[in-house]
């Protein structure tokens, strides 16, 4: 049996209980930013194990909990950004029998991360290594190609197809107990805060989320277990509040590229900032925006409307 504590704000706080455990990573020292979850099913799974800058506190922490170099087996991504899936290769190699569950359109930059590579390096800058360390290549013959309608590892862990986000997301539903593990198909939910939509360029699609939140709140889930941050109940209203905070900052944006005001995207930044410093504290916030900068997803919804007026 696994045990674990949830962070504050979330489902269960001070509440043992047997799966999943979510596994903070404390990416770049900061807690409640990037969480791995480790299930306990048929055999040991995790899902999204990080960047390579956080593998170390990931190894550590799956060794406390008994899983060793033979034992880990599934590694399910729910798609292929650094921030979710940068450690991978790195983590075959420690884990040799374990294999690597993505979207059939995720695993081509599995085996050559490159293009995927310089893609963020694009947005992040000289920032990009020091936030996520290389990601290199998986072997193919490691990777189980996952196509929609396809089962998962076992027979009560559901693969579903989740795009908005990025095209290939894919969240998984544990039916024996109801935690569908959203990757950032739910959005970020930072110590139990407002849920902000992360829609950094290029892949956003704003008309599949929406169909996305509808099909995830016909699920009748439990709860969710979010990348950003923790294990929370209330799927209906996040649903609800995802999908308002996504129109919102589409009419945000269309006014902004209107009106020529690009610089929104920096004043957007700001407030949301602020606004989640309510739930963080002010220190925190700073850091996690400095990662993750909401200016960013003014920019990815401005890219797609651009392509999609």
């Amino acid at each position: 049996m696994f045990v674990t504590t949830y962070p504050s704000g979330s489902v269960g706080e001070q509440k043992a209980v047997s799966t999943p455990v979510c596994i903070d990573l404390l990416h770049l020292g900061l807690e409640g930013a990037i969480a791995c979850y480790l299930i306990d099913g048929e055999e040991p799974a995790i899902v999204d194990p990080g960047p390579t800058t956080t593998l170390e506190k990931l190894t550590s922490e799956l060794a406390g909990h008994g899983i060793g170099s033979k034992d880990l087996r599934h590694v399910l991504l729910t798609h292929i950004h650094l921030d979710h899936a940068g450690a991978t290769g790195d983590l075959c190699k420690i884990f040799p029998h374990a294999t690597v569950h993505v979207h059939e359109d995720g695993a081509p930059h599995l085996v050559d991360p490159e293009r995927l590579v310089a893609s963020t390096r694009r947005t992040f800058g000289d920032a990009h290594d020091r936030l996520w360390g290389e990601m290199r290549p998986v072997a193919s013959e490691r990777i189980r190609i996952w196509y929609p309608g396809q089962d998962g590892p076992w027979r009560a862990l559901r693969p579903l197809p989740t795009p908005g986000h990025i095209d290939h997301h894919v969240a998984y539903l544990d039916e024996r107990d109801g935690t569908l593990f959203s990757g950032d198909s739910m959005g970020i939910v930072l110590s139990g805060g407002p849920t902000h939509p992360p829609t950094p360029p290029p892949s956003v699609d704003l008309r599949a989320w929406a169909d996305t939140l509808s099909q995830i709140r016909q699920l009748g889930s439990e709860r969710f277990a979010v990348t950003h941050f923790g294990i929370y109940e209330d799927v209906d209203r996040r649903c609800t509040e995802l999908q308002n905070r996504l129109n919102d900052l589409e009419t945000r944006v269309r006014i902004g590229l209107a009106n020529g005001d690009e610089e929104d995207a920096q004043r957007f930044g700001n407030e949301v900032r602020e606004e989640l410093a309510k739930y963080m504290g002010p220190e925190r916030a700073v850091r996690y925006f400095e990662m993750f900068s909401a200016s960013i997803d003014w920019e990815g919804v401005a890219f797609y409307l651009k392509r999609n007026p």
